[in-house]
């Protein structure tokens, strides 16, 4: 049932998932330099300031906080080993096959910033630039199987919010 009195939570939303992401060790420069350095060649003269703007506001919008907050209470649940088998050790071990993070990100948080951002991703994807590799590689008891694609989606959508302002 819908309360026609809800008002959407954004602050806390952001703040969940900021927070969140400070606790994993990634703060939004960390994002930024990812995107500073998938768009500087493209981007004469392009400044941090401008990134760092730029991953902020992608982190504001309500769809990449939904997607991001679903994600990061999948890998919380499977760090506490609160998901039912066979989900648990899929994510767990962050299985090659699952895809449901790659989809979640690239769908719900890079994929509505256009084609840029999807092919940002995918490249992010592969090649873990920056805290990605570490993310990708998580310390025994964490589950980032969603935080890396999340943190690789919110730097490929800033990048094509970049691109979109110097075309």
């Amino acid at each position: 049932m819908n309360d026609p009195k809800f008002k959407y939570p954004d602050k806390a939303s952001y703040k969940f998932v900021t927070d969140y992401f400070k606790s994993k060790g990634v703060e939004a420069e960390d994002i930024a330099s990812i995107t500073y350095n998938i768009q500087r060649q493209y981007v004469p003269g392009l400044e941090m300031q401008e990134v760092s703007d730029a991953v902020i506001d992608v982190l504001h919008k309500r769809e990449v906080l939904n997607n991001a907050m679903v994600g990061i209470v999948l890998d919380q649940f499977a760090s506490q080993h609160q998901l039912p088998e066979p989900l648990q050790g899929i994510v767990e071990n962050d299985s090659g096959v699952f895809g449901v993070d790659e989809l979640l990100a690239e769908g719900g948080i890079s994929g509505i910033y256009g084609k840029i951002a999807t092919t940002n991703f995918g490249y992010l994807d592969k090649e873990k630039h920056g805290i990605l590799k570490q993310l990708d590689h998580p310390s025994e008891g964490n589950v980032n199987t969603f935080l890396d694609d999340i943190i690789a989606a919110v730097a490929a959508a800033a990048g094509a919010k970049i691109a979109h302002a110097h075309a």
